[in-house]
């Protein structure tokens, strides 16, 4: 059986990655991560993106393009992460987290990563450095 995808989104604004605080469940509350949740079936990946960060943060968002790789979570369970630009709304931390931060790229270090979370993390920076280079993204 394949494994189910949990996507997780690397929200760009102004040049800064949106960084999302677990209040649940209990084993990774305190943990930051990339936002996002479980693909329903029936549905792609950025399908469930744009809904999951409707959900968890009350905005919309566009999906851009997929970071390369996909990384374990708990058995089953595989996290598979985008680039998603900021379309409308300010993200709040309506649904399984406690606290948002944005963090410029060399801010990146600053908070607790989930362990799954940290490679996905690592090439997002990459990428909003890349891309920003002092212009708004």
């Amino acid at each position: 059986m394949d494994d189910r995808v949990v996507v997780g989104a690397a929200v760009y604004d102004r040049g800064r990655l949106l960084a999302a605080r677990r209040s649940a469940p209990p084993e990774l509350a305190g943990g930051w991560e990339l936002p996002g949740g479980k693909v329903e079936p029936g549905e792609s990946p950025e399908q469930a993106l744009v809904r999951e960060l409707r959900e968890e943060l009350g905005v919309e968002t566009e999906t851009l393009e997929r970071i390369p790789g996909e990384w374990p979570l708990k058995p089953g369970h595989v996290l598979q992460v985008w680039t998603v630009r900021l379309v409308s709304g300010t993200p709040r931390p309506l649904q399984d987290h406690d606290a948002l931060r944005w963090l410029q790229p060399h801010e990146a270090d600053s908070v607790e990563w989930l362990e799954a979370d940290r490679p996905a993390v690592a090439e997002a920076v990459r990428r909003l450095s890349a891309l920003s280079g002092g212009q708004s993204v």
